[in-house]
């Protein structure tokens, strides 16, 4: 029955005359310098249309099919992000919608952005999939600001794509 010892003794005994300390610090000094570039790699941070066309400020814009409110991209926010000074209400509610620029059809997630009083401007009110009171995660009709903690006013709606459609 082989000493177990011997033979790890010997295998290490083995490798030591075989490997040279600089091709060890190599390696590892690679695999440092490799380890530090992999933040810089491209990551897909979420999902984006192929392709953008309209006007963000416009109602007639492809990602507004079923919005109802005034547009952030008016009120000092884009299409995707609440202004300065508002937060994203924690509920929302979707509506799929073609974009013909690259003929697929996205869902599309709407938050409305509170914390401040109404914006005014830019009021956008299509319904297209819109359904009852009693389905409310697709309907635009509530003031989704009631869900937040300290039950912010209503300020603007932004619209986030989550995904595509595929059959």
């Amino acid at each position: 029955m082989p000493n177990y010892d011997d033979v790890i003794e010997r295998m290490t005994r083995s490798l030591a005359k075989t490997t040279v300390r600089r091709s060890l610090l190599r390696t590892l000094g690679s695999l440092l310098v490799g380890a530090a570039a992999l933040p810089l790699l491209p990551v897909a941070r979420g999902q984006s249309a192929g392709k953008e066309s309209g006007d963000p400020a416009s109602c007639d814009y492809w990602r507004y099919c079923a919005i109802d409110g005034f547009l952030c991209a008016c009120c000092g926010g884009t299409v995707s992000v609440c202004p300065p000074g508002t937060e994203p209400a924690p509920v929302t509610w979707v509506g799929t919608c073609h974009n013909a620029a690259d003929g697929h059809d996205y869902i599309v997630s709407y938050n409305d952005c509170c914390g401040k009083s109404s914006c005014g401007r830019c009021l956008c009110n299509r319904n297209e999939g819109d359904r009852p009171l009693y389905m409310p995660g697709k309907s635009n009709d509530y003031n989704w600001c009631v869900g937040s903690q300290a039950n912010l006013p209503y300020h603007c709606t932004v619209s986030r794509i989550v995904g595509m459609v595929t059959e």
